[in-house]
């Protein structure tokens, strides 16, 4: 029972935070990129372009092309996609189409303002929307496809795509500006949505080299609270054992390990690198939303009926 209610508010939790992701990537595409006729990647681009060629609604178009790939899908990549994206790919065609008659000029006077702006929503917007496990479907299904029957990867198919929708504007407007403004969206908002899934969990490695490594561990356990891996290695130029530590820490805390290493061993060998994703053991807790096998459903169901089958207590 509890199981199943911790799922449930995940689950609107997460529907909640993707739906609130799609409309304001929509208010950022519909109030401040549109209305510079600026084309950007994705369907919503494809979109854009028809809409300016004949009129017909970016929405209408954009959820057109969408059920197409998804029913494409449906026989390629699974069942298991398709319903993953079909709520995304949904509502983001509806968002478009409640805010695209609502502005016909941009917030500013400034061009490239209101592209600055729109990205930056666009980009928190989908960034948001990809963290609780959403999507808006478009070039992520086209590159799910190629990637089924092709060594290219999803993310390369969809800069691919992009690069080509963004480009293919010159020949509707004529303006350079207006493609190097749809280069610029597809920077910013890229920047943004890495921004906002890798921020929260951004950690720093360690990997110390020293004679002194028990003093550098035992300083690091004590001051600055965090654990040590010690790992034994050989220098193949000296053919003498060494000990490397590993240290994971918050990248808030890596200015202490410095100096920690510096104050006992000025010429200890160190790499510091950037990590995402630190989970357990004092940090992060793995938030994966994961379908619960037959199996376990089974025992689940049985336990459940079990327990309303133990008589009262008297």
């Amino acid at each position: 029972m509890a199981l199943s209610k911790v799922n449930l508010w995940r689950s609107a939790s997460d529907y909640f935070f993707i739906t609130f992701g799609i409309a304001l990537f929509a208010f950022g595409f519909c109030a401040f990129i549109l209305p510079e006729k600026v084309v950007i990647g994705g369907l919503a681009g494809i979109g854009t372009i028809v809409y300016f060629l004949t009129g017909i609604p970016i929405a209408i178009t954009q959820y057109a092309i969408n059920l197409t790939l998804l029913l494409i899908a449906y026989r390629i990549v699974g069942k298991k996609f398709v319903i993953g994206t079909i709520y995304g790919a949904t509502m983001s065609s509806v968002f478009i189409g409640i805010f695209q008659p609502l502005f016909s000029e941009g917030f500013t006077q400034e061009p490239f303002m209101n592209i600055v702006i729109g990205s930056i929503l666009a980009g928190l917007g989908v960034g948001i929307t990809l963290t609780h496990n959403g999507s808006t479907g478009g070039t992520d299904i086209v590159g799910a496809i190629v990637s089924k029957y092709t060594n290219v990867t999803i993310g390369r198919t969809m800069l691919y795509i992009d690069v080509v929708i963004i480009s293919s504007s010159y020949f509707l407007f004529h303006h350079l500006d207006l493609v190097v403004y749809g280069f610029v969206v597809l920077f910013l908002v890229s920047y943004l949505i890495d921004m906002v899934i890798n921020t929260n969990r951004q950690a720093v490695q360690f990997t110390i080299f020293s004679t002194k490594w028990e003093e550098i561990a035992t300083a690091i356990n004590n001051e600055a609270k965090r654990g040590c891996t010690v790992l034994s290695g050989m220098g193949w130029y000296s053919k003498r054992e060494v000990k490397v530590l590993l240290v994971m820490c918050r990248k808030a805390e890596s200015v202490t390990i410095s100096r920690i290493i510096k104050s006992i061993d000025p010429d200890a060998f160190t790499t510091q690198a950037n990590v995402n994703g630190v989970y357990g053991q004092g940090f992060d807790e793995l938030k994966v939303r994961m379908k619960m096998p037959d199996h376990a459903k089974d025992i689940a169901e049985t336990s459940l009926k079990d327990t309303h089958n133990i008589p009262p207590k008297i």
